[in-house]
């Protein structure tokens, strides 16, 4: 199993989100269940990098708090973005952000803000590995509000 899994990643095939999409198929508030579940397992992990002062492993984790957060409320809510993600076959970063706007004018602007922090961590801190340590840790505020916003929505 593990070999496909590796192999389905290779061409560029996400098994989490392909999976979970059949699970909102079967039952959809599993589903946003699920990736809620997910954003908290990757914000503990974001917490264990920053102990161990690791700017660019905690800035990916946190980027992966908001995508989950970002893909869940945009299933619940049924945003055009999910649906096009849904017709794809996949999320594309230009939908998620999209995706943060259109949730924004739904439920409020902290999840629009906490995207855009969190790709900014995703960009600055992962990839070009720009940020240290303390700036990750002036940005875990709004992806921790962003969470703990979004559980409000799981039920």
């Amino acid at each position: 199993m593990e070999e496909l899994i590796k192999k389905a990643e290779e061409k560029g095939i996400n098994v989490e989100d392909l999976i979970l999409r059949e699970i909102n198929k079967i039952d959809p508030k599993e589903s946003i269940k699920i990736r809620i579940t997910l954003a908290e397992k990757f914000f503990e992990e974001a917490e264990r990098f920053i102990e161990k002062n690791d700017p660019i492993q905690s800035s990916e984790k946190l980027y992966k708090v908001a995508e989950e957060i970002v893909k869940g409320l945009a299933e619940k809510f049924n945003t055009k973005e999910y649906q096009e993600a849904e017709r794809d076959g996949r999320w594309y970063a230009f939908l998620l952000q999209k995706a943060s706007i259109s949730l924004a004018n739904i439920i409020g602007e902290w999840i629009e803000n906490g995207w855009k922090t969190a790709y900014l961590l995703h960009v600055w801190g992962f990839h070009e590995r720009r940020l240290d340590i303390n700036e990750v840790k002036q940005d875990i505020k709004y992806i921790k509000e962003m969470l703990d916003k979004a559980k409000q929505y799981i039920n």
